[in-house]
């Protein structure tokens, strides 16, 4: 069973998302569990293929709030599945004005989660 591991910016910054953007957060979580159950039901990370999931630098994965609702903010969770350990990091969430920024985090995190690992 795949394991979820939330980092501290995402805590914060799903405590601080704004009330007006509700319904894409609980978009991007509905997608998550649909991510989440196609990889416990065996499902191959590489292979599980859905329209709402895009690949990131560094193996990254980015959920987004496809098909939760017309007129929705463009908005992604950013995600690193460990396969070694079948953990699943939420590392951050952001919209399109943070996307650089939040794919910048998102790599430094990978990097140092491997590296601490390869020690």
């Amino acid at each position: 069973m795949w394991k979820l591991q939330r980092t501290a910016e995402f805590e914060k910054r799903v405590r601080k998302w704004p009330k007006k953007h509700r319904r894409e957060l609980t978009a991007m979580f509905d997608k998550l569990d649909t991510f989440l159950g196609a990889l416990n039901a065996g499902a191959p990370v590489e292979q599980v293929k859905f329209g709402f999931i895009h690949s990131e630098p560094h193996g990254v994965l980015a959920i987004d709030q496809k098909g939760g609702g017309s007129g929705l903010k463009q908005t992604r969770l950013y995600t690193y599945p460990k396969k070694s350990e079948q953990i699943l990091h939420l590392i951050v969430i952001g919209d399109k004005a943070s996307q650089k920024s939040d794919i910048e985090f998102c790599s430094h995190f990978v990097k140092l989660l491997e590296n601490t690992a390869a020690r």
